[in-house]
């Protein structure tokens, strides 16, 4: 059996998961809800970064991304374009992105990802 390992969890939720030989980062939005796409996307792929560190890893790694955004006709190719700077060359992820209501109307984009452990 594998162990589980949680990291920065509570009752609700744990950010980051290591189970299965993957890990799992939930979703994560911008600390600035005054921001623009772009910016908002940047501080959510700092977070990421952050997260996957943690878990001793890198986005080398990722295998899948979910995002969502709050008006994917407005914003796409703004979350796009910081996205593909981030993005190593060569290991890009599987990935959807959707249009969805977020938790608060001021957050535009919402990104979770899973990677190989």
């Amino acid at each position: 059996m594998t162990d589980i390992v949680r990291i920065e969890t509570n009752q609700r939720m744990s950010r980051v998961v290591k189970a299965g030989g993957l890990v799992f980062v939930g979703g994560q939005t911008s600390a600035d809800h005054t921001a623009d796409v772009k910016l908002q996307t940047a501080k959510v792929l700092e977070k990421i970064d952050g997260y996957l560190e943690k878990a001793g890893i890198d986005k080398t790694r990722l295998v899948s991304a979910q995002v969502w955004l709050a008006d994917i006709a407005h914003d796409f190719a703004g979350m796009n374009e910081v996205w593909d700077a981030w993005i190593p060359q060569g290991h890009a992820p599987a990935r959807a992105t959707v249009q969805a209501k977020l938790a608060a109307p001021e957050l535009l984009v919402e990104i979770a990802v899973v990677a190989l452990g």
